[in-house]
C-alpha cells in the first residue's frame, strides 16, 4: 500500500514538471522574436501615407517607424503615481534632447510658462519638443486637475534641474482672472531663477511648436523683435467693450458670469487706453520686471479682476505704454505667435477645419498640417491626442526631424522619435531599453 502511494506521488510530480515545461515552451513560441529581447510598444500607430509625404526621405527608402506610442501610461508606470522614478531612464526613453544644439541657442536662453490641467500625453510631448537644457520652464498645474495627473507632472518636472512647478497654483476658470494670475505666479518664480533667460513665452497644454528652438531664438532676435515684446492686438473695438465696462465674477473652476445689478466699471487707472488682443505673448525680461513692480501695472491688474478674459487685454495694453520696456505702441496684430483656425475666419484666413471646432477654435486634424506648416507661426493651437492623434504624431515627427537637421552638435540616438524601416531592435539596444 505504501509502495502504491509512493508511485502515485512520483507520477503526479512528474506530470506537474511536464506541464510546467510545456507551458514555458508554449509561451516562448507565442512571444515575438526580437534579438534584443524588446519589441515596439503595443498600440503603436504607423504614420499614414498622408503624413509620410511630410517626412523627408530618399526615394525607395523604407517608411518611417515610430519608437514610442504610449507616453502617458509609460510615465504613470514609471512612478508618476507616487513611486520611485528613474529619471535618467525617463529622459532617454522619452527622447528628451539633453544638450544645447548650437552656440547660438545656448547664448540666448528662453523661459516658458505652461498652464495645464489635462492631457498628460500632450504635455509630455510638448515639453520634449521645446526642451533644451539652457532654457527654463515653469509649469502651472490647475488646482482642479486630477490627483494622478498632478503627481505625474510633479514627478516628470522633478527629473529636470531647469524645470519647476509654480510656487502658487490657481483654480483656473475659462475667461477668468485666475488664468491671468497663473501666468503672473510663474513670472514671479522665473525672475528668481538663476537661468539668465532673455524672453518668456506662455503656452497651454494643447499647443505644439512649429518653429524649432533655433528658429524661435532667431525670430526673437530679428530686427523687428530684438528688443520688443510681442503682444498682438489693437485698440479695443466697440464690440469688445462690454468685457471691461461690465463687472464679472468667476464661478470657480466653471465659468465667468456678469454680476447682476452691479454698476458699470469706472475708467481704467492712470488713464491708460485699453487694447484687445491675444492672451499669448513673448516678453522681454525687463518688461516682466516692469509688470511685477510698476504701480501702473499693479493698478491695472487690480482693476482687471472683475473683467471678462483679462489676459486678452492686460498684456497688450501694458505693451502700448511708452514707458514700458520693450513696448511696441504701433504693433497691431504683428507677430506670428500662434497658428489658430477660428471658425469666423473660415474662407478668409483658412480653408476650414479638417478636425472639429470647440469654442469656435479648430482642433486640428491631419489635413490641417499643410496650412500649419505654411503659416510657420511660433506655435499651433489646438491639438487633442484622443480625437485626432495622427495630426500630432505627424507634426511632432516633422518638427523633430527639422530640429535635429539644424543641430551643430553630434546627434544622440535616443533623440530620434522615429527611424526609417525596421530599425527598432538596433534603436532599443542603443538606448538601453
Amino acid at each position: 500500500m505504501l509502495q502504491l502511494e509512493g508511485t502515485k506521488c512520483s507520477f503526479l510530480f512528474c506530470l506537474g514538471i511536464c506541464m510546467f515545461i510545456c507551458s514555458v515552451i508554449y509561451l516562448s513560441a507565442k512571444a515575438p522574436t526580437d534579438p534584443q529581447g524588446q519589441h515596439e510598444p503595443l498600440g503603436c500607430r504607423p504614420f499614414s501615407q498622408y503624413c509620410q509625404a511630410f517626412l523627408p526621405s530618399t526615394e525607395g527608402s523604407p517608411a518611417w517607424q515610430r519608437h514610442d506610442c504610449q507616453v502617458e501610461s509609460y510615465l504613470l508606470g514609471m512612478g508618476g503615481g507616487g513611486g520611485d522614478l528613474n529619471c535618467s531612464r525617463l529622459v532617454r526613453e522619452l527622447h528628451f534632447i539633453t544638450s544645447p544644439l548650437s552656440r547660438e541657442e545656448e547664448d540666448y536662453p528662453l523661459a516658458f510658462i505652461l498652464t495645464v490641467h489635462k492631457e498628460l500625453e500632450l504635455l509630455v510631448r510638448l515639453l520634449r519638443a521645446i526642451y533644451a537644457p539652457q532654457n527654463v520652464y515653469c509649469v502651472h498645474v490647475d488646482v482642479k486637475a486630477p490627483q494622478e495627473y498632478s503627481e505625474a507632472v510633479e514627478s516628470l518636472v522633478g527629473c529636470f534641474p531647469n524645470m519647476f512647478l509654480a510656487s502658487r497654483s490657481e483654480m483656473v476658470t475659462y475667461a477668468g482672472f485666475s488664468r491671468l494670475q497663473a501666468d503672473i505666479n510663474c513670472m514671479r518664480d522665473l525672475t528668481a531663477s538663476p537661468v539668465p533667460w532673455r524672453k518668456v513665452v506662455n503656452l497651454c497644454g494643447q499647443d505644439f511648436p512649429v518653429k524649432s528652438n533655433l528658429e524661435l531664438v532667431r525670430y526673437m532676435q530679428s530686427k523687428e523683435w530684438r528688443d520688443r515684446n510681442m503682444t498682438p492686438g489693437i485698440k479695443q473695438p466697440a464690440s469688445m467693450r462690454h468685457r471691461t465696462q461690465l463687472r464679472y465674477r468667476e464661478i470657480r473652476g466653471s465659468h465667468v458670469a456678469p454680476k447682476r445689478g452691479a454698476p458699470k466699471k469706472g475708467a481704467p487707472p492712470h488713464g491708460v487706453q485699453i487694447y484687445f488682443g491675444t492672451a499669448y505673448y513673448a516678453l522681454t525680461r525687463t518688461f516682466v520686471e516692469f509688470v511685477l513692480r510698476s504701480q501702473v501695472s499693479r493698478d491695472l491688474l487690480e482693476w482687471s479682476k472683475d473683467t471678462f478674459s483679462p489676459d486678452e487685454h492686460y498684456w497688450v495694453t501694458l505693451n502700448h505704454i511708452k514707458e514700458a520696456p520693450g513696448s511696441h505702441v504701433d504693433g497691431g496684430w504683428s507677430g506670428e505667435i500662434r497658428a489658430i483656425k477660428w471658425r469666423d475666419q473660415e474662407g478668409t484666413e483658412h480653408n476650414g477645419c479638417k478636425g472639429r471646432y470647440v469654442r469656435d477654435i479648430c482642433i486640428y486634424g491631419l489635413e490641417d498640417l499643410q496650412w500649419i506648416i505654411n503659416r510657420n507661426s511660433m506655435f499651433a493651437n489646438k491639438f487633442e491626442s484622443k480625437t485626432f492623434p495622427d495630426a500630432l504624431d505627424c507634426l511632432e515627427q516633422w518638427h523633430r526631424k527639422k530640429v535635429l537637421k539644424q543641430a551643430t552638435v553630434p546627434i544622440q540616438s535616443w533623440w530620434q522619435l522615429a527611424t526609417q524601416g525596421n530599425k527598432t531592435g538596433l534603436f532599443n539596444a542603443t538606448v538601453g531599453l
